[in-house]
C-alpha cells in the first residue's frame, strides 16, 4: 500500500467565521470516467496514477468553484480552496485523490447553506491544463502529464466521475 499526501499550512484558527472545512473525495486515477468531463470534446477521461501524483502539488492553494445549479462548472465564482491532497489506493487497482480545504463560509453563507442541505448529493470535478494524452483520437482520453487548475462542487449525478463526493465538516 502506498499514500502519498500533501497540505498547506494553514494555521487553526477555532471559530474562524470564514472557514468552513470540507473533505471529498476530488477524483480517482487509473479508472475511466463514468461521463465525458467538460473540455474534453465528448471524450471520456483517465488520469494515470503517476501522472496524478506529479500533479498533486499543484492541487495546494487552487480554488473550489461552483455555480449555482450545481451543474456545471463556474471557475470564476470561487467559493473555497483546497488546503490537502491525498493519492490513496481504493479496493481495486484505482487511487482516489481525496481532498480537504474551506468554503468562505461568512461570504458565501447561501453557497455553505446549499451545499449543507444537499448532503450526500454533492460530488466533485477538477480542473486541468497542460493536458497531454495518449491519443488525442481516442475514446477514452489516457492523460499522462497535466496541472490542476482547480475544482468545482456539483450534484455528484452531474460529475464526470460518479465516486466523488464533498462533505461539509461539522
Amino acid at each position: 500500500m502506498q499514500l502519498e499526501a500533501m497540505a498547506l499550512a494553514m494555521p487553526r484558527v477555532d471559530g474562524h467565521p470564514n472557514r468552513r472545512e470540507f473533505r471529498g473525495v476530488l477524483t480517482v486515477a487509473d479508472v475511466p470516467s463514468d461521463r465525458a468531463p467538460s473540455g474534453a470534446r465528448g471524450h471520456r477521461v483517465m488520469l494515470t496514477s503517476q501522472a496524478t501524483k506529479q500533479a498533486l502539488p499543484s492541487l495546494l492553494g487552487m480554488g473550489v468553484d461552483y455555480a449555482p445549479e450545481l451543474d456545471r462548472h463556474d471557475a470564476r465564482r470561487k467559493v473555497g480552496i483546497i488546503t490537502s491532497a491525498d493519492l490513496r489506493p481504493t479496493a481495486g487497482a484505482a487511487q482516489r485523490v481525496d481532498v480537504r480545504g474551506y468554503l468562505f463560509a461568512r461570504d458565501f453563507p447561501d453557497v455553505v447553506d446549499e451545499m449543507a442541505r444537499r448532503k450526500g448529493q454533492l460530488g466533485m470535478s477538477y480542473e486541468i491544463a497542460d493536458v497531454r494524452v495518449v491519443d488525442a483520437e481516442a475514446p477514452i482520453w489516457v492523460a499522462t502529464d497535466f496541472t490542476f487548475t482547480g475544482a468545482a462542487v456539483l450534484l455528484r449525478e452531474k460529475a464526470a466521475y460518479q465516486d466523488t463526493h464533498l462533505e461539509l465538516a461539522d
